[in-house]
């Protein structure tokens, strides 16, 4: 079968469980089983039955709803291009807000900062702030042995010698040493949890995701850590769940609220936290 002719195929099947942009997906799937990048026009490329054989699995399981960046081992954020897989959160659009805000609080990008993101993943927070603070040195806390690896990788490949990725809790991570501090924390109410995507609810660390009784555990422990990690003067970036915002002034009563920043869809997504010099 022709290039297009397995795309058109996988799109109906794709479509019929649900994936959106369907055919994007197919594309996607096929370009990786033929080791092409995603700009390259494909309807001329053979494909072998070796490479159509791959290809038809790899779109199996994406049926299953595996999520893409798995079956592909990439994820873009902040225009690096992330290797990812089984056991770390897939890095999302929303999350850039965070580095946005970075760059506002800090318009001095060639300062020398410390930063720390904790609970690091697959290290995209850590390895875009180092890519737009190139003085800065940075240091990625991760208790999960599998996103620990994946983080590992991505900071040899994007950040070398500048990022140190630690397996460890982020609890450990050591007093007054950091000027800028990120964090993507699980703020999904466990009830909500089943209610999920099947690429989310099925396949992505429930760790990374499950926040508690009311999706606020992990920032109340942040909130008792902050203000021991940051040096004085110093910020913090957190991310969000939908409806969160109201609660950051009740928990954070240590640090000055900065200010909630919306992401593209207008969901308030970070807030900036000062610690009071």
């Amino acid at each position: 079968m022709t290039p297009d002719g397995l795309i058109a195929t996988a799109s109906v099947r794709l479509a019929a469980a649900g994936v959106e942009g369907a055919r994007a997906e197919a594309r996607r799937l096929l370009a990786h089983a033929l080791g092409e990048g995603r700009e390259r026009t494909l309807s001329s490329i053979p494909v072998t039955p070796a490479q159509q054989t791959v290809f038809e699995d790899l779109t199996a399981r994406r049926i299953n709803r595996e999520p893409l960046a798995y079956l592909t081992g990439k994820r873009e954020f902040w225009s690096l291009d992330l290797d990812v897989g089984p056991g770390v959160l897939v890095p999302r659009p929303e999350t850039e807000t965070l580095i946005e805000q970075a760059l506002r609080l800090f318009p001095d990008h060639d300062a020398p900062l410390s930063i720390a993101d904790l609970g690091t993943g697959s290290g995209a927070i850590l390895l875009a702030a180092l890519k737009e603070f190139p003085r800065a040195a940075g240091m990625g806390f991760e208790a999960s042995a599998e996103a620990f690896a994946w983080a590992e990788r991505n900071a040899a490949t994007h950040a070398p010698g500048r990022a140190q990725i630690l397996r460890r809790d982020w609890n450990e991570a050591p007093s007054n040493a950091f000027d800028l501090v990120f964090s993507n924390p699980p703020y999904i109410p466990t009830a909500d949890i089943n209610g999920l995507e099947p690429e989310v609810r099925d396949h992505e660390p429930r760790a990374a995701l499950d926040g508690g009784r009311d999706g606020l555990d992990a920032y109340r422990g942040l909130a008792a850590l902050l203000p021991r990690i940051l040096r004085p003067g110093g910020w913090a970036v957190l991310e969000l769940g939908a409806g969160q915002d109201a609660a950051m002034g009740t928990l954070f009563v240590n640090l000055e609220i900065g200010g909630i920043a919306p992401d593209l869809a207008g969901i308030p997504r970070a807030v900036m936290l000062k610690r009071p010099k």
